[in-house]
Parts: C-alpha cells; sequence; structure tokens
C-alpha cells in the first residue's frame, strides 16, 4: 500500500499525525510525503537556530530528519514560499491560485499512483489559512482523479474527550481513533527534530499550564482520521483501517 501525505508546513507531519504515519510504516506501507512550503514564515528557535534568509533550508533538513525518525519515506515539496506571521499572530495562505496548486498536487498523485492520501482536516486544526488552502486543493485534486479505491483521508478529526480540542477539527468527525503509545519514542524524536520550532511546540500549552512542559507532555498519544473520499456512512471498511486494525481504540462510534 502506497501512502501520500500532503501538508503545508514541515512539521504539521509530525504534531499533527506523527503516530499514525510511524503506524503505517511499519504496517510495510510505502510512504510519500508532499510538503507545499519549506516553513520559511514560522519560528525561528530560541535561542534562534538558523537566521531568518536560511530558514527554509533549516526547516527542509529537519524536515527529512522528522521522516527518517517516523520511520523513512520520499519526500517532494512544492516550492512554495511560507508568508510571515503578521500582527496578533495573524496567519496567511501560502497562495491565492489555487487552481495552479491543484494542477501541481495532481501532477504529483499522478506520478506517485497512492492508495491513499492523508493531508489536513477542512478547518485547519487551529484554523491556519495555509491548512484549510491545503485541504481544499488536496481534495479537489483527488475528486478529479478517476482512480477506483484511491481514498482521501484527513487527520485530527474531532471525537469526544479528544486530547488537544485546538486541533481537532469539528467539521470532520472522527471514522478512526488510534492509540499511537506504542509510537511515541518516534514521534517525539520527530518532534526534536524540528529544532527551530521546539519553542513553539511547547509555548501556548505551557502557558495555560502555568509551567514549562515538555515535548514529550504535549505531543498526542490518541490520533484518529476522518474519511473525506469517498464519501461515508458509519465505520470505513477499507484498506487504511484493515491495515490500523491492531491500533484502533474503537470503530462502533455511529457518523453521520
Amino acid at each position: 500500500m502506497k501512502i501520500l501525505t500532503i501538508v503545508a508546513h514541515p512539521d504539521d507531519e509530525t504534531i499533527l499525525t506523527g503516530g499514525t504515519l510511524a503506524l503505517l510504516q511499519k504496517t510495510g506501507a510505502d510512504m510519500f510525503y508532499l510538503c507545499a512550503t519549506r516553513g520559511e514564515g514560522g519560528d525561528i528557535g530560541e535561542p534562534p537556530v538558523s537566521t531568518r534568509d536560511r530558514l527554509g533550508e533549516i526547516r527542509e533538513d529537519e524536515f527529512n530528519k522528522a521522516v527518517t525518525a517516523l520511520g523513512g519515506g520520499q519526500i517532494g515539496f512544492l516550492d512554495y514560499i511560507d508568508p510571515l506571521v503578521g500582527n496578533e499572530q495573524k496567519l496567511f495562505p501560502y497562495t491565492d491560485k489555487i487552481d495552479d496548486l491543484v494542477k501541481k498536487i495532481l501532477q504529483f498523485i499522478k506520478k506517485i499512483h497512492p492508495d491513499v492520501v492523508i493531508t489536513h482536516g477542512v478547518n485547519g486544526e487551529y484554523g491556519h489559512p495555509g491548512h484549510i488552502l491545503t485541504h481544499k486543493a488536496v481534495s479537489s485534486a483527488v475528486s478529479n482523479i478517476k482512480v477506483d479505491g484511491l481514498l482521501l483521508y484527513s487527520f485530527c478529526a474531532d471525537f469526544p474527550n479528544h486530547p488537544s480540542p485546538r486541533h481537532a477539527n469539528p467539521d470532520n468527525p472522527a471514522h478512526v481513533i488510534l492509540d499511537v503509545s506504542s509510537v511515541m519514542d518516534q514521534k517525539i524524536n520527530a518532534a526534536y527534530s524540528h529544532r527551530s520550532q521546539i519553542a513553539l511546540f511547547l509555548r501556548r500549552q505551557s502557558r495555560n499550564a502555568g509551567y514549562t512542559l515538555t515535548v514529550p507532555e504535549v505531543l498526542m498519544k490518541v490520533e484518529s482520521l476522518h474519511r473525506v473520499l469517498p464519501i461515508v456512512h458509519g465505520t470505513p471498511d477499507d484498506k487504511l483501517v484493515h491495515a490500523l486494525q491492531p491500533w484502533i481504540i474503537t470503530s462502533e462510534l455511529s457518523f453521520t
């Protein structure tokens, strides 16, 4: 089985769905990654690990190391530039030309011929415009490919008692809920690979907790997926679910 994960920025693959990807690698799946940007607009680290002008290069290297930590895979970039964060932490999409983005994603999908595509949720996890854009473009690309059996899933699907409600996509109910505790060492190592972003990973949750948390403390040990295409009512019965069956916490939930 070929898995293609498409994300907006380096680190999305680890923080939002790293455990799931590590589990899929353990099933023997061929793993492919496509990142729209090199995260040029993100944090540079505390203390800085890069100058702003070299951040894209540094984060590309971090992405490669994180994917290796998750079990490995082939990596591609779309070469969009990640915009700088604006005033009051305002975030921006990385392009306003969605048709061009869809074409580039289509070309990559046709080159790889994946069985499953995994990407951001419809709400962009915490509403990130770049994540929302990626979801729209990937959904459009997959809709335009007439391949029997091609599956599109999104990560950070919502379910009761989600371990990180801020990241849960409320319009994507979970079809698969996974216990990723068996691969947490890999997920932790992948997170530490993103050295420039570690302070960002910890900042909000440490502030909410009132003390400084560690990377292992902020990473989700339970992850989830929503099947976007083909649309399904009830629990999916497909090759991805079968592969992940040993780690599924429950498949008895009712979805609409």
